[in-house]
């Protein structure tokens, strides 16, 4: 169990094979794209968010998806720049559930912008859109990821697009036309589906075809005709409204609510409204001049937002259709795909209470965007950080296949340089037995983890942060209470009364053998050993079928002895996390 000296600041930031992974290739297409288009100018890539609630996990992979991306191409010496545009000014749907602080109250500002809507009860940020963007901001700059943040609300009421709107409402004919090739395909097709779906990604296709967030807003069809701009109302404040007309030559537009407000303004002037979002969205591929924009499936069925997009980009505004993957959906142990309308559904702030940037980033760069992965918040977790540490290990020993290594090097750091890591990174199974064990106790977590390898010992906690501060977040938050560990204060008198010979005289062993092997690589040694020397077989032995048997055996007489339970964490680490006078009191027949 020895190799603790280990530390990823050690392992520099790879060069990525070209042809080695998916970031590699789309770069390639971005690249070869953009001069094609506008051949010296800063490459636009982009991403979307809307902060109607908590931003979870699956839109991370919004962001991650153009930012690898954008970061290679910047590797590669070109000047790109991430755009990410909060869409602040999307109407409020609903009422989300479980958010804290929120109250059926709230249902009374369904309708008005995000923007408009009042912070949840307690929240230090001044409206529902800013408290939202908040969280996403912070771990955005934790994950590395460079970008021009855009608030929708900011250039919606600046006039910023008054161009764009009043060019869509004299093409209103062309766009109708173009959305009505499609009408009768989005009403009766579904989420493309990539091969056979288990349950829980056919639950997750059938939200995506009901549609969500701003992707499922009426398309502007009226009875007075289509019109693609939707007025929020100068009395409620909402879009409960309805054009009814629109002069072109004088840019008089009329319009009810349902609230009984009537009014004519003059859209030249007027800033309190916006393209509907199949509108919009084309639109502002045009005006930012976007090279690459990933889409979920949601938006990518027939008669969707991107497809319908593809064709008004062009035909309406002037500009080009991003190169644009589909992305798949992420998942979280099990269940099924998270909706931000939902409460209680995991963010990237969660993750990264459990997790260090660099695992989180891994976890969204090893997969193509259309590959399916889920981030796992139970035990799994403890194998993915396996997984990643032996990964680690391979890159340092340049032992690593080239779609690893690039995936790795992208997520240890961005061409602005590595991201911070742990100095004295212990596994994380490891760190999460003793948290646990000594329910986070600094003097006896320092205690067993200078005693882990004594050729490295750890001499301050905060050489083992942040895993550390991890794994305790996930032990008191992920672990139920009566899963923990609880090392028994006293004797079991009544089972050290009953043991036979052989469990005694496999206890003497171990005992007499504490000194001699008191660290985490020896002890692992001797736990093995025991039944080893029983059986009168040499240390260095294959198992066999009777001494697994026997090593069973006896590592469940040594949980009953220590924690009262057939199993617990690893047990030279318990027994590290016990301590040798303990341990004698609690094994001594």
């Amino acid at each position: 169990m020895g190799g603790f000296a280990f530390s990823w600041k050690d392992v520099p930031i790879v060069a990525a094979n070209p042809e080695a992974d998916w970031v590699s290739r789309f770069a390639d297409e971005v690249i070869a794209e953009a001069e094609r288009r506008a051949p010296g100018k800063p490459i636009v890539c982009a991403s979307g968010l809307s902060p109607s609630g908590p931003i979870h996990l699956g839109n991370l992979r919004e962001v991650m998806t153009p930012h690898l991306v954008a970061d290679e191409v910047r590797r590669r010496g070109h000047e790109v720049e991430h755009i990410i545009s909060w869409d602040d000014y999307d109407r409020y749907r609903k009422v989300p559930v479980g958010v804290a602080g929120v109250d059926e109250s709230w249902a009374a500002h369904i309708g008005k912008p995000l923007t408009s809507v009042p912070a949840p009860a307690g929240s230090a940020y001044p409206n529902w859109a800013e408290h939202f963007k908040a969280a996403m901001i912070e771990s955005l700059a934790q994950l590395g990821v460079e970008y021009r943040g855009i608030s929708q609300t900011q250039m919606y009421t600046s006039g910023a697009y008054r161009e764009q709107i009043l060019l869509a409402m004299r093409e209103r004919n062309k766009i109708d036309a173009v959305l009505d090739r499609y009408r009768t395909k989005g009403r009766t097709a579904g989420a493309p589906q990539q091969g056979k779906l288990d349950e829980e990604e056919a639950a997750a296709a059938q939200e995506a075809a009901e549609g969500s967030g701003a992707a499922s807003e009426d398309d502007g069809t009226g009875a007075a005709g289509y019109y693609p701009y939707k007025p929020y109302c100068s009395v409620c404040d909402r879009d409960l409204t309805t054009v009814v007309s629109y002069d072109d030559d004088t840019t008089e537009l009329a319009y009810t609510c349902q609230c009984g407000h009537t009014e004519t303004i003059r859209l030249s002037e007027h800033n309190r409204g916006k393209l509907v979002w199949k509108v919009d969205w084309p639109m502002r591929w045009a005006y930012e001049g976007v090279v690459f924009e990933p889409s979920g499936v949601d938006h990518s069925s027939p008669g969707s937002s991107f497809q319908v997009g593809g064709q008004l980009v062009g035909e309406v505004f002037g500009g080009q259709q991003p190169i644009g993957p589909m992305y798949a959906f992420v998942g979280i142990s099990g269940m099924a795909k998270m909706s931000s309308s939902r409460g209680g559904v995991p963010t990237p702030a969660d993750a990264l209470q459990i997790m260090e940037p660099p695992l989180l980033r891994w976890l969204y760069a090893r997969r193509r965007p259309n590959q399916a992965f889920k981030i796992a918040f139970d035990q799994e977790i403890q194998r993915l950080y396996d997984e990643w540490d032996t990964l680690g290990r391979k890159v340092a020993e340049d032992a690593a296949n080239p779609a690893d290594a690039a995936a790795y090097s992208r997520a240890v750091g961005t061409a602005a340089g590595p991201l911070p890591v742990t100095p004295h990174p212990l596994p994380y199974r490891t760190l999460a037995s003793i948290v646990d064990i000594t329910t986070g106790d600094p003097e006896q977590t320092l205690r067993i983890l200078r005693d882990l390898d004594p050729a490295d010992p750890v001499t301050s906690l905060d050489e083992t942060r942040p895993r550390l501060d991890r794994a305790q977040h996930w032990i008191t938050t992920q672990v139920p209470v009566d899963q923990r560990t609880r090392v028994n204060a006293e004797p079991d008198a009544t089972l050290l009364a009953k043991l036979d010979d052989t469990e005694r005289e496999s206890l003497r062993l171990l005992l007499s053998g504490l000194d001699d092997h008191w660290s985490l690589e020896g002890l692992t040694t001797l736990v093995y050993g025991v039944p080893k020397q029983r059986l009168g077989l040499p240390m260095d032995v294959k198992p066999t079928p009777e001494l697994k048997v026997a090593q069973r055996e006896f590592f469940a007489l040594l949980y009953h002895l220590l924690v009262g339970r057939d199993t617990g964490p690893r047990l030279p680490t318990l027994l590290l996390a016990v301590g040798p006078d303990q341990v004698r009191k609690l094994l001594t027949p």
